[in-house]
């Protein structure tokens, strides 16, 4: 397996050195775009190899040689907040000028669905809409689609905030960045590369993934599907399910029900937009060393159902590790949304599935500098999948950043369970992220279980005292583990003083069945 990814590896590098010719720049080098704050600027595009190409923003002039692959890059020196400016790039004859140039906060807001899904799908939709007159906030939305090399260029164009523009954009990521600036007053730019229904494993770059030994079950599945496709057993496979599919059309139009969605015929897995490496690819490849301040990611629902959830800390610790490798910064801040509630209510009071497993992976990458998390337990829908409060969770990404990128004093997320102690028949647990204390959201904490060493959980008392929480069962002398929302859908209660929720964990690392919803 590992010598077909290197092949491919290869060819890409070999397919990517090509020559161009004439003045170009990069889609994101665009009128109304926003360059990062007090930073050094990185500026690059393409030219007639061998000319001299000359950059001019802000009172700053930059000189340089194009090189034999017609590539070339300057870098600004760091701007102070502020703008409109004008960007010209100036090559011999040919000269590029860019308009409406900001210079504030700049954002890379990636994902499948949940932060893909726009402003019009969300709570108070119309209200959000009518009152966005927000013109310092832009977004870029990367238009190009997956790919199965690297590519050099993207396609897409910035959009200003107005009532008639926002109804496209990504939710999460603008309510994420209408809280930063509102309390940075500075310019805001977010970048939206975000596709519905794929997988991590497509946002990573080949060369990220194929060395990581935990992966390897996840990339040599995918090689095995490549090399049994059959184009003429996936076409009757299609013309199967359309057949299925009719009927079921016919019956839920005949209840008044909107019918799924129409099958579609498979394609050679390598071609697949969820193939390892594809829309890293296409979408994030041509933006690598655009100045960033950090990266927001909302993603994980697809992991969930697809028999490898356990990888997911895997997965996510990849991905942030390739990001920074190709943006060449190994503290570039990274949040995510951990997944909230979905499926049906908590019944047992322990449920490990594969959703819950995500979650899990979630917490784990915490222990990477620079990272953070906006738990949404307590936001999500058992029989919706697409939650529509992203105000709350914008909000909540957002708190991590002021607080531990901008240096807020703020309580940056929701409590995280960090060490226990055994106290006779009591377990106590100790948390980060407490703020000024542990509040419960119910009269009585729920949600807690606790098991001995037969590992059958019971619903458990529990009390707060500060930053701990005690917890007991009156059948259970001996305990080994305490649990918490443990489920897709779980019974919670536990926040911080800023009303943030706490995020779901286990003290222990027993393994079991995991049920795959």
């Amino acid at each position: 397996m590992l010598r077909f990814f290197t092949a491919v590896a290869c060819c890409v590098f070999v397919c990517s050195a090509n020559v161009f010719g004439g003045l170009e720049l990069p889609a994101m080098f665009s009128e109304s775009m926003v360059l990062q704050r007090e930073q050094p600027v990185k500026i690059w595009g393409w030219a007639d190899a061998q000319s001299t190409v000359v950059v001019e923003m802000n009172g700053q002039t930059s000189k340089t040689q194009v090189g034999d692959d017609g590539r070339w890059s300057v870098t600004l020196s760091p701007m102070m907040a502020g703008g409109p400016y004008e960007l010209k790039v100036t090559s011999g004859v040919e000269s590029i000028a860019i308009r409406d140039v900001l210079i504030g906060e700049v954002w890379l807001c990636s994902g499948q669905s949940n932060m893909a899904m726009t402003v019009t799908g969300v709570e108070n939709s119309a209200e959000e809409i009518g009152t966005a007159e927000l013109p310092q906030i832009r977004m870029f939305f990367v238009k190009s689609p997956h790919a199965t090399e690297p590519q050099l260029r993207c396609e897409g164009s910035w959009s200003v905030c107005t009532p008639s523009s926002v109804p496209t954009f990504s939710a999460t990521a603008f309510f994420f960045g209408r809280r930063l600036h509102q309390e940075l007053n500075v310019p805001i730019g977010l970048i939206n590369s975000s596709v519905g229904g794929t997988s991590i494993e497509s946002w990573t770059s080949l060369e990220g993934q194929k060395n990581v030994h935990e992966l390897q079950p996840r990339l040599e599945a995918w090689q095995q599907e490549d090399a049994a496709y059959s184009p003429d057993a996936a076409k009757r496979e299609y013309e199967r399910q359309v057949i299925a599919w009719e009927q079921h059309r016919i019956e839920a139009e005949g209840r008044g029900e909107k019918p799924r969605r129409r099958p579609q015929v498979a394609v050679q897995p390598h071609n697949n937009r969820n193939y390892p490496s594809n829309l890293f690819n296409g979408k994030i490849a041509p933006l690598a060393g655009y100045t960033l301040r950090g990266v927001i990611w909302y993603q994980g629902e697809n992991a969930a159902y697809r028999g490898f959830s356990h990888l997911y800390q895997h997965q996510l610790r990849t991905l942030i590790r390739d990001w920074r490798t190709h943006w060449a910064d190994d503290s570039l801040p990274f949040a995510w949304v951990q997944l909230p509630e979905f499926r049906a209510p908590q019944q047992e009071p322990s449920e490990t599935t594969g959703w819950v497993q995500v979650q899990e992976g979630m917490k784990k990458c915490l222990t990477i500098p620079h990272t953070g998390m906006a738990v949404t337990i307590g936001l999500g829908a058992a029989d919706d999948i697409h939650p529509r409060n992203k105000q709350e969770v914008g909000y909540r990404l957002a708190q991590w950043a002021l607080s531990d990128v901008y240096g807020k004093t703020l309580v940056a997320m929701g409590p995280v369970y960090q060490s226990c102690e055994r106290n006779g028949n009591q377990m106590v647990l100790t948390f980060d992220f407490a703020g000024e204390g542990l509040q419960s959201s119910t009269p009585e904490l729920e949600g807690f279980a606790i098991a001995g060493p037969d590992r059958v959980f019971h619903w458990a008392k529990a009390r707060l005292d500060g930053s701990k929480v005690t917890v007991w069962h009156d059948d259970v002398p001996d305990p080994q583990s305490v649990r918490y929302a443990w489920a897709s859908n779980p019974k919670h209660s536990l926040r911080n003083s800023a009303g943030l929720p706490a995020s779901p964990f286990r003290t222990d690392d027993w393994e079991e069945k995991v049920r795959q919803d």
